[in-house]
């Protein structure tokens, strides 16, 4: 761990600056080897029209988000069975992202794994992580909310032997968990449709979250989640309009993981859904979109997600991008907020 121990934010800083440094120079290299071999983005053929000028534009930038993550956060914190696990769970979502991508590629598609496969992993890697979570580090199998109440979901709670330790499974609290961070996962990758969108926005969020876990006591989780912010800002050199490269699943279903799991760690997950008001925004305009047109055959939104539904009302890209930060913006002060009024 570099710098002094006695200024925490210090650390912080630290770490978000070298993430995002990490990214801007290993973005360049990796665009160029995707580039020599020819591995770019398959647009959707029933998308805005204007975005088929994004076909073959290089794609899982999310391997070098993922890297900065990793050396930013070893660089600068120190190994907590905390840090590990958030760690743990980014990567394994993101390596599951990078199959996606990666099938996407080959098959000439814009959709790569099954939702079926997807959801398989999600589960395998969310029920990991909150066991681990529960059984090495303590995480009370808790939802808070403000005011001070307190739901238990751990009172359908089943203890195994395994090798002389005994291990907690909470089943309710696994369950929760699990919609968490699947949930916030599918968000964050339907948030990725414009250019520095799903970039933008999970920087704010995860600003957020390095306040919010050096508020709760926790230094390596805010190390964690600032370098998250950084490595997000340096993507956003390359992804700003036009784009010379997109996070692809690799980073997208990674850094809405990485979102969930550290509010699982500081027992905020209600404050979270709030900071994270825009993800569900984008999920919720999918969900309504499909089930009005299922049961009316009608739609709601001109296209969803609903960034796409203001594109189709005229607004340029741009100004769709940057007034969804300032909504993400309004949701993280607001979810920061909110957790100064959890028991």
């Amino acid at each position: 761990m570099l710098g002094n121990p006695a200024y925490p934010t210090y650390q912080s800083f630290i770490a978000f600056g070298i993430a995002a440094l990490v990214a801007l120079v290993l973005m360049p290299l990796w665009i160029r080897v995707l580039k020599y071999e020819h591995i770019g983005q398959q647009v959707r053929a029933d998308g805005p029209q204007r975005h088929l000028i994004k076909q073959g534009t290089p794609t899982m930038g999310g391997v070098v988000i993922l890297t900065a993550i990793v050396v930013s956060s070893l660089i600068m914190g120190r190994l907590t069975w905390e840090l590990i696990l958030v760690l743990a769970a980014t990567l394994a979502t993101g390596a599951l992202g990078l199959i996606d991508d990666v099938t996407s590629v080959t098959h000439g598609r814009s959709l790569g794994l099954t939702p079926h496969a997807k959801m398989i992993g999600l589960t395998l890697i969310c029920v990991a992580f909150c066991l681990a979570a529960v059984n090495l580090c303590g995480v009370a199998p808790e939802v808070r909310f403000p005011g001070g109440f307190v739901i238990d979901l751990g009172v359908l709670t089943t203890t195994l032997t395994i090798g002389g330790a005994a291990v907690q499974i909470p089943w309710l609290y696994v369950a929760f968990t699990w919609l968490l961070i699947a949930g916030l996962s599918n968000a964050v990758n339907l948030t990725d449709g414009l250019d520095g969108l799903a970039g933008g926005t999970s920087m704010i969020a995860m600003l957020i979250m390095a306040a919010i876990s050096f508020l709760h006591g926790d230094v390596n989780l805010a190390i964690f989640s600032a370098s998250c912010a950084g490595a997000c800002l340096g993507f956003l050199w390359f992804n700003c309009y036009p784009a010379s490269i997109f996070m692809g699943d690799t980073g997208s279903l990674a850094l809405g993981s990485a979102f969930a799991c550290v509010a699982i760690m500081t027992n905020t997950e209600i404050a979270s859904l709030v900071i994270g008001g825009l993800f569900i925004a984008e999920a919720l305009s999918v969900m309504i979109q499909v089930v009005s047109f299922k049961a009316t055959g009608k739609r709601v939104f001109l296209m969803a997600p609903i960034h796409h539904h203001f594109e189709k009302l005229g607004w340029a890209e741009t100004k769709v991008v940057i007034r969804f930060w300032i909504v993400a913006a309004a949701f993280g002060a607001l979810g920061l907020a909110l957790f100064f009024q959890l028991g």
